[in-house]
């Protein structure tokens, strides 16, 4: 027992939590009202009882346009106002509360139609704004959600809310609570990996690494950033005089201390650090083996766009993303900064709309060819949307739109998703979802059963409680399930 101060708080209570008086209640409980046992399966780690059905998904693809994309320049077409121009926008339509302090002061709030031209576009007829010509090339084969709605109206909880199922930071994010309950596919590489890229319209907002962390959950579970700048991930290489024999006995001598450290204090977190560097020692052999692009053929490099081999760019990201999906990645996130639109929205929605329109259609367009949309999910949208009267002073030719939660476009592709639909409606005005309302947890309910999961059932006890990634919330949105 002299070995009882090297065990940490949080261990101790946890083991004193569940003592016999939880093995007393477990044999009067039903075992499905708790979390499945945390066992090895066909995939390398995840819950025994994983997945929870037959999914239609492999892995997921979310490309997080961060800044909040206006819908009403992008996807939610309305003709109608362009007669409403410059007039104000009624009360009635848009209440005061959902305001931002940027423009809760201003004095008129003129409606602010879209410059842009619209057009439908594939056998489906899906209206595409002229910012995302390549997208509208494929609408055939995306799911185009137009009432997309969520609570924040700042960037930082907004996006928190969307990866966490919280607008408090501290919450795991979806891909960790997807590779806690199903693992990895490839014991060389992380099951979740997040990567960023900035805008050239502006700087965008920061990007924290707590998207993608794993909160309350062990820290393996965390997503691994690819950086854009220098090694993709930090350490990755050996540093000199230091080959892989040398490397590979430290890391034995390193594990041993670790066992040692493990049998005397009982904390669960050491097994994870061992093996995290087990995991480290891997990816130097696989990550630059999977950043080789010299393998790829011109025509597909081609087809992402001219940054395709230019680490740190989004189309870099999304042809790196395919690479890590066929390698069996199970989550895949990259963010792109910079569709935070206050003023000169026209000239800067076009630069957001070069930085994306071709890499994202091209990515979906790949994973077709090679067959793995069907079991991959692309997910595409921001935090939120866009407000319809004009930030500042408006004119023919330029205008710019606050945050807006109440309604915002996001769309979908491949595994189980029903290609070729608009689905859901906003007002008049483009101010309130009102037809076929699909909320952020709705959506990450969604996300989750293509993954073969039910959001319900997928939890883990944290002081107490057991959480959940949709709380006590969420629906699956089956209308836009094949």
């Amino acid at each position: 027992m002299n070995n009882l101060n090297a065990i940490n708080r949080r261990h101790f209570f946890g083991r004193g939590a569940t003592g016999l008086g939880t093995a007393a209640l477990a044999s009067l409980l039903n075992p499905d009202l708790f979390a499945a046992r945390e066992q090895s399966r066909n995939a390398i780690g995840g819950l025994e009882s994983m997945p929870h059905f037959a999914a239609k998904a492999k892995r997921v693809i979310w490309m997080f346009q961060s800044g909040g994309p206006s819908q009403l320049d992008l996807f939610d077409y309305k003709p109608q106002l362009q007669e409403r121009f410059g007039q104000e926008v009624p009360t009635s339509v848009y209440p005061a509360d959902r305001k931002t302090t940027m423009t809760a002061g201003q004095t008129s709030f003129p409606t602010a139609p879209s410059r842009l031209k619209f057009k439908r576009h594939g056998q489906c007829g899906t209206y595409v704004s002229e910012v995302l010509p390549n997208i509208a090339k494929i609408a055939d084969d995306i799911c185009v959600v137009k009432s997309m709605y969520t609570e924040a109206i700042n960037h930082d909880p907004a996006i928190t809310f969307y990866q966490t199922g919280s607008q408090i930071p501290g919450r795991p994010s979806i891909g960790a609570w997807m590779t806690y309950g199903l693992g990895s596919e490839n014991a060389n590489l992380p099951g979740f990996v997040a990567m960023t890229s900035r805008g050239s319209a502006k700087a965008g907002q920061p990007l924290y690494d707590r998207l993608w962390g794993s909160g309350f959950l062990p820290a393996k579970y965390q997503g691994v950033k690819f950086r854009g700048q220098g090694d993709p991930v930090l350490d990755i290489n050996n540093p000199p005089g230091v080959d892989s024999e040398t490397r590979r006995k430290m890391l034995n001598a390193l594990g041993k201390l670790n066992e040692l450290q493990h049998t005397e204090a009982g904390d669960p977190e050491i097994r994870t650090r061992i093996a995290q560097y087990e995991l480290a020692f891997r990816m130097q052999t696989s990550v630059p083996e999977l950043l080789d692009l010299s393998d790829e053929p011109e025509h597909i490099t081609s087809m992402y766009g001219k940054d395709a081999k230019q680490p740190g760019k989004y189309a870099y990201n999304c042809l790196i993303a395919r690479r890590l999906a066929e390698r069996g990645v199970r989550f895949i996130q990259l963010f792109h900064m910079g569709w935070d639109q206050h003023g000169n929205l026209p000239t800067q929605i076009r630069a957001q709309g070069r930085d994306t329109d071709q890499a994202s259609a091209a990515l979906v367009k790949d994973l077709k060819q090679r067959g793995m949309l069907e079991d991959t999910l692309i997910v595409w949208g921001g935090e939120f949307g866009r407000t319809v009267y004009s930030q500042g002073g408006l004119t023919n030719k330029s205008y710019g739109r606050d945050h807006h939660p109440n309604c915002m476009s996001y769309w979908l592709a491949g595994a189980g998703i029903k290609p070729g639909l608009s689905y859901g409606e906003t007002d008049d005005y483009s101010v309130n979802a009102v037809v076929d309302r699909v909320h952020v947890h709705d959506l990450q309910a969604t996300i989750l059963h293509q993954m073969g999961i039910d959001h319900e059932r997928l939890t883990y006890k944290y002081q107490g409680r057991h959480f959940r990634l949709t709380d006590v919330h969420g629906k699956v949105v089956r209308d836009i399930l094949a």
